[in-house]
């Protein structure tokens, strides 16, 4: 069966379309964002069940290429895309954890958790990256005159797009806010051998600068605002309704930064309804840290308008960005799915994350945020107990071990409530049994 997909602009009274392998990120007639739509009438000839079937006999196999998370749903995502030229490292197929011990702390029986960290680079990045470098792969062949490809970070994507290039072949080219990334961070685009520039300046400060390079056709945006990005991206939320054997969960939470991750997962879970594979949409809950929230703060204004704001440093560094490139498409997402916008603060999320370690988990400080956020619309009432509940953790807990450590060497600006400092004793039987003796007599389990 033949299918096919195309950039439109999001725009309703423009549409304006451009093929995929156009190097075009925004639309050349209004200057709006673009999206992948895809041809759902040929889609739909195979009906829900046959979707069921095809992409759960696919799921983890060793069949080029549809073992990946991504790839298994490959007419869904680009399927015009020669097999030959996909760059896959076996994304996605991430464990969705159940957090028995950390929910029942809150009310919630059903809560899970789904790990986007356990990953080749250790974060949800891979889904979209898998998608852009191997779109750029076959344009390449095709007589682009793509020669690299850049990024902005925070860390994240620069990790995903270095470990894709070098496995493409591509040279890829990361420009970092210099001082605000964890070490992890760094050193993987460097290990990977990405061209790595770091800026005096903020994240808003290095995409400025990466949408001004990429203007020459040799350099290729790899950042969110290319909607390539976006189509692995939303194999998310398919994936999560595939783990719970084709039902949505009631609410999905997810940290946002520079929102493309929002919209994504919105788009993948749309697909599934208008396809017939679920019948009602979860709740979208995003979550923010506080010193960097300009769409809780239009949430806040019921969207009716939005202010980019000068992003303060967080602990979630990940997400401090005060100018979100996919915020309309953010907000679009938010309003078709009864959607909510919270915030923590920068002990929240600290706590928030040490205390669901301490239940099993080993989280980084954006997924702190997105359970911070969960924590307080669940004693608001906005979220009911007894719901399905998914919490989105964004990236692996190695990558930050720098927070974990201050945290809990009680070296942050706050005192943190769940510090645990190794106990320094003399190498002597009657000191480690002294010290057993009162930390077990002491020791309580975790609470909230």
């Amino acid at each position: 069966m033949s299918y096919r997909a195309w950039f439109q602009c999001i725009n309703e009274k423009c549409g304006t379309t451009y093929p995929l392998n156009a190097i075009v990120y925004h639309c050349k007639q209004c200057n709006a964002l673009l999206e992948v739509r895809h041809d759902m009438h040929a889609l739909a000839r195979r009906d829900a069940m046959g979707w069921m079937k095809l992409f759960e006999d696919r799921y983890k196999s060793t069949q080029w290429p549809y073992g990946s998370g991504v790839w298994g749903k490959k007419e869904w995502v680009l399927p015009e895309l020669k097999d030959d030229n996909v760059v896959s490292l076996y994304e996605g197929g991430t464990n969705l954890f159940w957090a028995e011990r950390f929910g029942k702390l809150f009310g919630l029986d059903d809560l899970w958790i789904k790990l986007c960290g356990n990953t080749h680079s250790g974060s949800f990045k891979d889904l979209g990256m898998t998608v852009l470098v191997s779109q750029v792969k076959q344009m390449i062949s095709e007589g682009a005159p793509i020669k690299a490809v850049a990024c902005a970070s925070t860390g994240d994507t620069s990790a995903a797009l270095a470990v894709y290039c070098a496995a493409a072949g591509i040279q890829s080219i990361v420009l970092l806010p210099k001082g605000k990334i964890s070490t992890a961070q760094l050193v993987q685009p460097i290990a990977n051998g990405a061209l790595v520039l770091q800026l005096d300046t903020d994240f808003d400060g290095c995409m400025k600068v990466v949408q001004e390079i990429t203007k020459d056709e040799t350099i290729y945006l790899a950042n969110s605002m290319n909607s390539l990005r976006i189509e692995g991206q939303k194999t998310v939320g398919i994936e999560i309704v595939q783990q719970f054997d084709w039902e949505a969960p009631d609410v999905i939470i997810i940290p946002g930064g520079n929102l493309g991750n929002v919209s994504a997962l919105g788009n993948g879970l749309l697909m599934m309804r208008d396809l017939g594979l679920i019948a009602t949409l979860p709740r979208i809950v995003v979550a923010q840290a506080q010193r960097a929230n300009p769409l809780y703060r239009a949430y806040q204004r019921n969207f009716e308008s939005y202010e980019p704001m000068q992003a303060e440093k967080t602990l979630a560094s990940a997400i401090q960005i005060g100018h979100p490139v996919s915020i309309e498409k953010a907000i679009r997402v938010l309003k078709q799915f009864n959607g909510m916008v919270e915030q923590a603060t920068e002990e929240e999320l600290a706590d928030a994350a040490a205390l669901g370690d301490k239940t099993g988990m080993f989280n980084c400080p954006h997924t702190g945020v997105a359970l911070a956020a969960m924590i307080k619309l669940l004693k608001a009432g906005k979220i009911d107990k007894a719901e399905r509940v998914v919490v989105i953790s964004p990236a692996h807990g190695l990558k930050f071990t720098d927070f974990k450590v201050r945290s809990h060497e009680r070296r942050l600006e706050f005192p943190c409530r769940y510090a645990n400092i190794p106990l320094e004793l003399p190498p002597t039987v009657a000191a480690v049994k002294e010290a057993l003796r009162n930390a077990l007599e002491q020791r309580t389990p975790p609470d909230a």
